[in-house]
């Protein structure tokens, strides 16, 4: 068993500027927690930086993609026997003061899984805060049509990748994913498993290092892919099972 009942993974791919500011972070508003990098076959120095922050690494031998990267970080929380869990990006854009929010939530028993939302409204948090460009917005419009169809409710921030969750809700999240929307497939998997799911409205900043690989043409194929997981997610599980 962990000394520390917590652990906050990163996924991380060639992410070594923008790290060390994560991890420095992380220790100030989460100082009893774990912090966990799963290197995806990085070829700069992530993993080297990973440890000399004090993080646990568990390191890709090559480029497996943010899937496998976030069902391994899930994973090795549930192996490794921690009660709860968070997660957030390697460049910066969620601060460790709304994470921990996320997991005080879960820890309270609230919900099971809470999800850091860019785009909820709430006490503090207006409804435009975060304004994507016209391109990106209609994708979000989609985006949010399709979620409310499929899971019954509305989500306003399927794809995002900061959340916290407890020892039930790892299992589910730590399978494999099939699809190239792994965020909005752990979802479904968390609705049908009949877990409670809350999103919580956070702010986010704009990455500390080089550039969001979502645009133009990736940005709108995020949206066809996140489309085609929420309609096929099922179909692609039984054709690799």
């Amino acid at each position: 068993m962990p000394g520390a009942d917590t652990v906050v993974f990163i996924p991380a791919w060639n992410e070594e500027a923008s790290l060390p500011e994560v991890l420095a972070e992380l220790a100030a508003e989460l100082p009893d927690a774990d912090v966990l990098v799963i290197d995806d076959g990085s070829t700069d120095g992530t993993a080297g930086v990973a440890a000399a922050g004090g993080a646990i690494v568990v390191s890709f031998g090559e480029n497996r993609g943010l899937r496998a990267g976030i069902a391994a970080g899930y994973r090795e929380a549930s192996e490794r026997g921690y009660a709860f869990c968070g997660r957030v990006d390697a460049d910066g854009q969620h601060p460790a003061l709304e994470l921990r929010h996320l997991l005080e939530l879960v820890r309270g028993g609230s919900c099971d899984v809470a999800i850091g939302s860019r785009f909820a409204p709430g006490e503090g948090y207006s409804a435009d805060r975060y304004e994507p460009s016209p391109t990106r917005r209609f994708g979000i419009g989609l985006l949010r049509r399709a979620m409310h169809l499929r899971l019954g409710s509305p989500f306003h921030d399927p794809t995002s990748g900061m959340a916290a969750a407890n020892r039930i809700a790892l299992a589910v999240m730590a399978e494999p994913y099939v699809s190239g929307a792994p965020e909005v497939e752990a979802l479904l998997r968390l609705r049908r498993s009949g877990l409670r799911v809350t999103e919580v409205p956070v702010h986010m900043r704009e990455r500390a290092h080089g550039h969001s690989k979502l645009q133009g043409r990736k940005a709108a194929k995020l949206v066809v892919t996140v489309i085609g997981a929420l309609l096929f997610v099922g179909w692609l599980r039984r054709r690799q099972s």
